[in-house]
């Protein structure tokens, strides 16, 4: 796999929801995620001697600091409680529940998150103004992950 594919794969990657990806071509296979804080290619054994994989993987690096930087203030972010996908609006069209900048009180509606067909509402647990919001719609969510910062 040359050099230029890789690096269209990362860009792929940065410019997608996806969290991981795995391409192959004939006995050549690349695996790139973001998951982890470790973007790191896998290759079959009689690639391992080539350099040139080695570069994406310092390219891709930023990517995954942007993430941590945007999370670096957690004790005033309100977590998903289970995993599944993060919508703004009840519906698409409709207003979004919360923006940034928009004072909440505890009890208001915040987002929905679908998990197995049934979409649960989200609620403020805290009194105050959102600063961030961590989702788009239509991304995926884990449990424990930031969905908002409120202060």
């Amino acid at each position: 796999m040359d050099l230029r594919k890789i690096k269209k794969l990362i860009e792929l990657l940065e410019e997608s929801n996806l969290q991981e990806m795995e391409i192959q071509e004939g006995e050549e296979s690349i695996r790139l995620s973001r998951g982890g804080g470790i973007v790191a290619p896998m290759m079959m054994p009689q690639m391992q001697a080539q350099a040139p994989v080695a570069a994406p993987v310092a390219q891709a690096a930023p990517v995954v600091a942007e993430a941590v930087a945007d999370t670096a203030n957690m004790d005033n972010a309100l977590k998903s409680p289970m995993v599944g996908t993060y919508y703004a609006a009840a519906k698409p069209g409709d207003p979004d529940f919360a923006k940034v900048g928009d004072k909440v009180s505890i009890g208001d509606v915040l987002c929905i998150v679908e998990a197995m067909k049934i979409f649960n509402q989200i609620e403020s647990d805290r009194a105050g103004t959102i600063v961030s919001i961590m989702k788009e719609s239509g991304d995926p969510v884990e449990y424990g992950e930031p969905l908002f910062i409120i202060e």
